[in-house]
């Protein structure tokens, strides 16, 4: 992937508390990866990207949420799993719940169960 190519990552976008519901909903017949993105962060881009740039991801189904556009939507994913806040973060998510989370340079495939 070059350094200015748009990502064809297929990313599902979490806009709105209803998006949530339906993510936590879906988190019960599948494990879903959430991304927790600042788009104001180069750390966090860097985390994206490494995530992006995989062909196979391990997990089907996985969704972003802009921190910067959406952070009361944060601040609820944070309240639902008791996980503390932190940007960049991935969280993954089956049966409702929190089984792993990863921030900052963690964020990576071979980290990812």
């Amino acid at each position: 992937m070059g350094w200015f190519n748009k990502s064809s990552f297929n990313w599902t976008n979490i806009v709105s508390f209803n998006n949530l519901e339906d993510f936590m909903k879906l988190s019960y017949d599948h494990k879903l990866l959430l991304f927790k993105h600042s788009t104001r962060c180069s750390i966090s881009s860097m985390a994206k990207n490494r995530i992006e740039v995989v062909n196979q991801s391990k997990i089907e189904n996985c969704f972003l949420l802009d921190l910067i556009s959406y952070r009361e939507i944060s601040d609820k994913i944070e309240s639902i799993f008791q996980v503390k806040h932190e940007s960049p973060q991935v969280l993954i998510i089956k049966d409702g719940k929190c089984i792993q989370h990863l921030s900052h340079m963690e964020i990576n495939w071979s980290n990812i169960n």
